[in-house]
Order: C-alpha cells, then sequence, then structure tokens
C-alpha cells in the first residue's frame, strides 16, 4: 500500500492543513506508471492524504474504485461528487484528481484500488486473443472519462478487489473480467464526464505533440506559457505543432492552457483556505480581474461563488455542477 502524506500520530491535527496544502498547490504532473519485471498491468491501493493522490495524468488507461469517503473528483475540466463505490475509467493522456472531504487531522485507509494499464500493451493482446475485440469501443469512450453506476459498478468493484487478492493467470482473469463488465455495461449504468478533448492521438506527431504540451502545462501552469516553447519540446514548428495538438486533443493550444488553469483554480478554491489572489496567482494570471473574468465565463460563477458551495452537499445528487465550458454528465450508449 502506498504511504500516506501523513501517517497516524506525524503531526498535530492542526498541521495537517498546511501540509496538505503543500501538496494541493503543485501543479499537476505526468505520473510515470513503474511496473515490476513479473507484471503486465498495474494494481495498487492507497491512503488518502497521499503523495500519489494528486491531480495527474499519464499515458496508462486507468481504473478506479473509491471505497470510502466522500468528495469531488475532476477529470478533464468537470468537477463533480464521489461516494463509496465509484468507480470510473479513465482514458490516457486525461487529467485527474480525487479529493475527499476530510476532518482537520483525518486520514481514510485504503481509500483507492486502482488498475493502470498500457494501451498498446493491451492491442498486442487484443491481436492475438479477437474474443477481447469488444474492449476496443471502451478504450476509445474511456477518453471521455467514464463513471459507472448500478450493477456495473458492484461487479466491476468485486473484479477490482480481486486483481488484489489473486496472482499469475488468475489475476489475469479478473482483469479480462473486469474489462467485459465494463465494456458490456448499459448505457444506462455508465456516464461520459467531458467532452473528447483529450482524444486518443492517432499518429506519432499528433502524440508527440499531446504529450509534449500537456507536460509543458503542468509544469508551468503558474507562470507564462509560449505555445514556441511547447513547440520546440516536441521539435516542431508552431505552425506543425498547432496542427497536431488541435487534431488530437479538439482544442487550440491556448484553450487548453485556460480549461486547465480554471481546473486546478477550482480544486484550490475547494481543497484550501488560501485568498482568491493567491488562486489567480498560483495558476497563472497575474491579474486578479482577468481571473474572475476567465473563471465565470467557464464555470458560470465567480471563484468566490464557487468556493461558497457547501461542501456537504457534493455527495449529493443535486450537487451543483460544473462543466466548465462543456455540458453536465452525459448518458452513453451501449457498448
Amino acid at each position: 500500500m502506498i504511504k500516506p502524506l501523513l501517517p497516524s500520530g506525524e503531526a498535530p491535527a492542526h498541521e495537517l492543513p498546511t501540509r496538505l496544502t503543500r501538496w494541493l498547490d503543485r501543479p499537476a504532473s505526468r505520473e510515470v506508471i513503474p511496473l515490476l519485471p513479473s507484471e503486465s498491468f498495474r494494481w495498487l491501493e492507497h491512503d488518502y492524504p497521499s503523495e500519489i493522490a494528486r491531480w495527474n495524468f499519464h499515458r496508462e488507461y486507468e481504473i478506479h474504485l473509491i471505497r470510502k469517503g466522500t468528495g469531488s473528483y475532476i477529470i478533464g475540466d468537470e468537477i463533480g461528487p464521489f461516494a463509496p463505490g465509484h468507480v470510473a475509467m479513465i482514458g490516457a493522456g486525461l487529467p485527474h484528481d480525487w479529493m475527499s472531504d476530510l476532518e482537520p487531522g483525518e486520514i481514510i485507509l485504503g481509500r483507492d484500488a486502482v488498475v493502470q494499464f498500457d494501451g498498446d500493451w493491451l492491442s498486442r493482446c487484443i491481436g492475438v486473443m479477437p474474443e477481447l475485440s469488444g474492449i476496443t469501443e471502451l478504450l476509445n469512450q474511456s477518453q471521455l472519462g467514464i463513471i459507472f453506476g448500478g450493477e456495473t459498478a458492484l461487479e466491476a468493484a468485486r473484479e477490482i478487489e480481486q486483481i488484489g487478492r489473486t496472482a499469475g493467470a488468475k489475476r489475469m482473469s479478473h482483469l479480462f473480467a473486469l474489462l467485459w463488465v465494463l465494456s458490456s455495461s448499459p448505457g444506462n449504468e455508465k456516464m461520459f464526464v467531458t467532452r473528447e478533448w483529450f482524444a486518443a492521438a492517432e499518429g506519432s506527431e499528433a502524440r508527440l505533440a499531446v504529450e509534449a504540451g500537456l507536460s509543458y502545462i503542468f509544469e508551468n501552469l503558474s507562470s507564462r506559457i509560449r505555445m514556441s516553447e511547447a513547440a520546440r519540446r516536441a521539435h516542431m514548428s508552431e505552425p506543425s505543432f498547432s496542427k497536431y495538438f488541435k487534431r488530437a486533443s479538439g482544442l487550440t493550444f491556448s484553450d487548453t492552457v485556460k480549461k486547465l488553469r480554471i481546473a486546478n483554480a477550482c480544486r484550490l478554491l475547494e481543497m484550501t483556505t488560501i485568498s482568491i489572489s493567491s488562486v489567480c496567482a498560483e495558476v497563472g494570471y497575474s491579474n486578479l480581474a482577468n481571473f474572475n473574468r476567465q473563471f465565470l465565463a467557464e464555470a458560470g460563477m465567480t471563484p468566490r461563488d464557487y468556493r461558497q458551495l457547501d461542501a456537504s452537499e457534493r455527495p449529493s445528487s443535486n450537487t451543483p455542477r460544473l462543466g466548465l465550458h462543456t455540458s453536465a454528465l452525459r448518458e452513453g450508449t451501449r457498448g
């Protein structure tokens, strides 16, 4: 199990918010998913807070189970509530985080169970095992982020836990069973979270542009960002970079920067008590009036109004939702 940010008893309760804020203030990062030589994919569980529980993205697909606690998720540019039994699938390159409502000094042990796998590896499996071909549509849909409910979520949770309890061929069978459960989910038991603005990049140029662009944005959310530097990192001219980035992401580079900055601002407003002017600076805006204007345009409310949302309402079905210039959760179609 991944160690929590603060083991029980390490610090007085009143010190936790300051230390937790230090992790929240760090920008989203690209997570490197390590595999043991004996593993084809990764299963892990971790507490909350934890150094691994932060806003991040990675090229691997992720299936995430929340076992305990309530709070808010951020997937792409959407904010929404979660409760125990929440099961989500995150596509490659889609930023995500799950932020629990905590009392001072509280640690939720074993909050998360997570499965992560490489898309190229699974594609090779499908190539030699045609019975898995039905999973392809699930992988495509996961670029939107999918939240599962009903019997699908219950069955998926059981398979995720079984993966953690087994080894060898038995462990692999539970992974394939999990993917079958999710891919055969009826439309009324899955919801797409966001628009397809992190589409799976087709072709090496598009993939390079997205990976270089996102890495650069995440590293510099609190400072000035130039497309010329992102293009340089991708070893492309600016026109080529702009073309490939938009082709793969569905957004211009500047729109992506804005959406991720506002999403990070929502995260800081909800999980910290730092001033709105400090949030403005943390997410890369030098002018408070411009920050307020951009936040209102994307979120439909001011930063102050967003912060004043009652946290106790977030896990309910009536939670005010942020659609950061996208629609609310949309019902999916049968896979």
